[in-house]
């Protein structure tokens, strides 16, 4: 089983939607979790014995052809019993009437790929704890600690990405790779004087521009766990500013007009967006937003009146993010020269590695930096190329 949609392509092949099953189920399966295999015969045998020694049921609360029909097309799928043209009718009745197939049958079936690599079973794990699959929180936290404690040998885990009606929805991921948490503010593409933020509630991290609020944007909704493409995000501008009815087309140049403008006088920076802007024309718009000048830190002071003797946080906006699946979250930074030199143009130690701290501050938080320097993107076509290939290997780099 495998899917496509990231940073080079919309999803889907036939074959994949033949798998997915309902709507809600393709979303999930977004995601390719890696182009190599990881999981051993012997993890797939403790994830296998330990169901068995806690009678926990891969299908939770629902039938197992109900189940199984949420991941694959069971009805397309092939019998092995010359009586039956199906999947669906196999499982009916070597499950349900004669209760003949013992109850790991599924992790040894090839139809269904679970020991065939790592995608299809992690896909197989995480279903069997979504909520419309097992209603018991308790029962979902004691599955959830015993899988991550089985797949952690192989460098896996499963992790909250969202929930529905507070019960969380979970995803597989490498250890190591995305972001902690959950995403609660997105502020960004600021254009004018610097916004006034105050927590609306403290308690449940929500804040609230209360002044320069026009000079911002502020992305209000959920992420969902394939990150944030731009077509959602110009579904979202649309919603803004209510022109919802308007082409697509015009729609998506009123918001990139728009995202440009933040960018003020720099010529760098206008063209990594550009640059980006051509693959939305090239690769559809279901890839990755590329969102410019987004707040990372916030001071409330400006620096000019900021108070004696305490220092401004670093880098509080970053020049370009891209939020991507399972919080993947890629910084694209352009360093002109009052990174590396001071006011007087001189090189600057202190500066440079200030700038080097805030990197690996990120990083430990599992954001992804690139830097490009200034002199990467003077205007020309070596330009173009060198960005265009930036992000085809980018795209390659965390292909979902």
């Amino acid at each position: 089983m495998s899917s496509a949609c990231g940073l080079g392509g919309s999803a889907g092949s036939d074959g994949d939607e033949r798998q997915r099953g309902s709507a809600g189920s393709k979303l999930r399966q977004e995601v390719t979790i890696s182009g190599t295999d990881f999981i051993t015969g012997v993890t797939r045998r403790r994830v296998i014995d330990g169901l068995a020694q806690t009678k926990t049921h891969w299908s939770g609360t629902l039938e197992e052809v109900d189940f199984l029909g949420r991941l694959y097309d069971v009805d397309s799928l092939p019998s092995r019993d010359p009586r039956f043209s199906t999947a669906s009718q196999d499982i009916v009745q070597h499950r349900w009437l004669n209760h003949d197939w013992d109850n790991d049958w599924i992790f040894h079936d090839s139809r269904f790929g679970l020991a065939d690599g790592d995608e299809a079973l992690l896909a197989f794990l995480v279903e069997m704890l979504h909520p419309e699959v097992r209603t018991d929180v308790a029962e979902v936290e004691r599955l959830q600690a015993f899988l991550n404690d089985v797949l952690i040998s192989d460098g896996y885990e499963l992790v909250q990405v969202d929930d529905i009606s507070g019960a969380p929805v979970f995803a597989a991921r490498r250890i190591g790779a995305g972001v902690r948490g959950t995403m609660k503010n997105l502020i960004f593409a600021a254009d004018g004087p610097k916004p006034r933020i105050v927590f609306r509630d403290a308690i449940n991290n929500d804040v609230a521009v209360v002044e320069n609020e026009q000079y911002c944007l502020v992305y209000d909704r959920p992420l969902a766990a394939h990150g944030l493409t731009w077509a959602e995000l110009t579904a979202w501008w649309a919603d803004r500013e209510g022109i919802a009815g308007t082409p697509d087309r015009d729609i998506a140049l009123g918001l990139y007009r728009r995202l440009s403008r933040s960018l003020g006088r720099n010529d760098a920076e206008r063209r990594i967006l550009r640059a980006y802007a051509q693959r939305y024309a090239r690769l559809g718009p279901h890839i990755p937003a590329l969102i410019p000048q987004v707040y990372l830190h916030f001071d409330p002071y400006v620096r000019a009146s900021h108070p004696p003797g305490a220092a401004p946080l670093a880098r509080q906006r970053m020049d370009f993010l891209l939020l991507l699946p399972h919080r993947g979250r890629i910084v694209i930074e352009c360093d002109g020269k009052q990174h590396y030199a001071d006011d007087d143009g001189r090189a600057s130690p202190r500066r440079y590695a200030d700038m080097m701290t805030e990197d690996r501050e990120l990083r430990l938080n599992g954001y992804e930096v690139y830097r490009f320097g200034g002199a990467d993107l003077v205007d020309g076509p070596q330009t173009v190329h060198r960005l265009d290939a930036f992000f085809d290997r980018l795209a390659a780099r965390y292909a979902a």
